[in-house]
């Protein structure tokens, strides 16, 4: 069926693409090869569609409490709830890729109308047909893979842990296979928000750790590697080579290693430093490094310290380098001494190139599982009852880990993921902004 050029047949087109995927292509268009992998896309979905009904009613319900049945043979409310947010996703791929189709024929009818009634994609050889096609839709199929890898290792993952903020999930009387769990709206929220209870004051109490952390963490390691750069430099240190390469180790070597032999230094029964000190008379007693709650949170800070400084100081050495000798020797000349130089030239300069830097490091210290868990993951002291298991130390990642693998509350658990991405996401929407590549399209 031919269109007309005058545009009058775009009604025709629109309605045709709209009753089946790819129906416009082969009637009006003449672009067999797009219209049948369109069509065949539709006739896929349609084929599975009481698989899509089912994994839908399973994410609905979660499943019926069966306890007649052996656990094995109960339904498992967790692989329903993945089952169909897979389902609802490769629904809303199809509905894009039906948008796409429909677009795609109105383009074509456009192209047919301002070409007088020839298109360049469609032609009698099938294989030049095929040829164009596979031409035109190359981006596409280029960024397809990607695309579909981002939404089934990233989105459902993502779009699952929150869902699980509004079920019960949690033990022991909602721990599948072999109870079911049911949703519960808003409930875990309220429990963790309401400020009348347990999780609430945990929570205020680990957010504010949390961000202390954060903030101390990232300042102390920032002005130590800043500090440790300016004096090899301003004050022209002996082998500097040498004291870079030793400040560096740290860094070098795995954080988890770094932490649990720090942990074993630091013990307050048969620690080396303990051991060592009392040795010299310097201590009478052991000094309890890892059980005392303060004095832990200072521990932490101390040994992040040495381990996150040699990182800014390496960035800071590479910022100084770049600052133009004549900014310094004018102060000189002006009778600016080595701080007034610090003070308005260097560090200006270097904050100004590292600042973006100090936020990523701020937000990676709030999700700093490592530093936190194995240097002081064995504090005894609970802060709370043992529903909350939030300890003294405890920043939000670790209160989860412990939520997940201790007491099982996954429900909470996930309730404090989406707090942390509610958090971190505007300082990444933020960095990320600022980066060229996002101002001007290209690196």
């Amino acid at each position: 069926m031919k269109p007309k050029i005058d545009g009058s047949s775009r009604r025709a087109i629109f309605i045709s693409a709209i009753a089946f995927m790819g129906l416009a292509h082969i009637l009006f268009l003449n672009q067999i090869v797009k219209g049948v992998l369109f069509a065949i896309v539709q006739i896929v979905i349609l084929i599975n569609i009481p698989w899509f009904v089912n994994n839908i009613q399973g994410l609905i319900t979660l499943g019926e409490s069966a306890p007649h049945l052996a656990v094995r043979y109960r339904p498992h409310s967790m692989n329903m709830m993945i089952d169909g947010v897979i389902a609802v996703v490769i629904l809303l791929l199809f509905v894009c890729i039906f948008i796409i189709s429909v677009r795609s024929a109105l383009k074509s009818y456009r192209e047919y109308c301002a070409q007088n009634g020839i298109l360049h994609n469609a032609t009698r050889n099938p294989f030049k047909t095929f040829t164009n096609s596979l031409n035109n839709s190359f981006p596409i199929l280029a960024l397809a893979p990607a695309v579909l890898l981002v939404v089934f290792l990233i989105v459902v993952p993502l779009v699952f842990a929150t869902l699980v903020a509004f079920t019960n999930y949690s033990f022991p009387h909602n721990l599948p296979p072999a109870n079911t769990v049911d949703w519960v709206g808003l409930e875990n929220f309220r429990n963790m928000f309401s400020g009348q209870n347990l999780w609430s004051g945990a929570l205020l109490r680990v957010t504010l750790w949390t961000l202390a952390w954060a903030f101390f963490a990232t300042a102390t390691c920032y002005f130590g590697g800043l500090f440790m750069a300016v004096i090899m430099r301003e004050f022209k240190v002996k082998f500097a080579p040498v004291f870079r390469t030793i400040f560096i180790l740290p860094y070098a070597v795995p954080a988890i290693i770094s932490m649990i032999v720090w942990r074993n230094l630091l013990n307050g029964s048969f620690g080396a430093i303990n051991r060592t000190l009392m040795h010299f008379g310097i201590i009478q007693e052991m000094v309890p490094w890892l059980t005392s709650l303060w004095l832990t949170r200072f521990t932490l800070v101390l040994v992040n310290l040495w381990a996150g400084f040699p990182y800014f100081m390496l960035l800071a050495l590479g910022s100084m380098t770049a600052i133009n000798e004549d900014l310094f020797d004018a102060a000189r000349i002006d009778g600016a001494n080595k701080f007034n130089v610090f003070r308005h030239i260097t560090l200006p300069l270097v904050a100004f190139q590292t600042m973006p830097l100090i936020i990523m490091s701020f937000t990676h210290n709030i999700n700093n599982f490592g530093a936190i868990f194995f240097l002081a993951g064995g504090f005894p002291t609970v802060l709370d009852t043992p529903l909350t298991s939030a300890t003294g130390v405890d920043i939000l990642i670790s209160w989860i880990y412990r939520l997940t693998m201790e007491s099982m509350r996954y429900n909470m658990a996930s309730v404090l993921a989406v707090m942390i991405f509610v958090l971190l996401a505007p300082f990444a929407i933020f960095n990320f902004r600022r980066t060229k590549a996002f101002k001007e399209g290209e690196l």
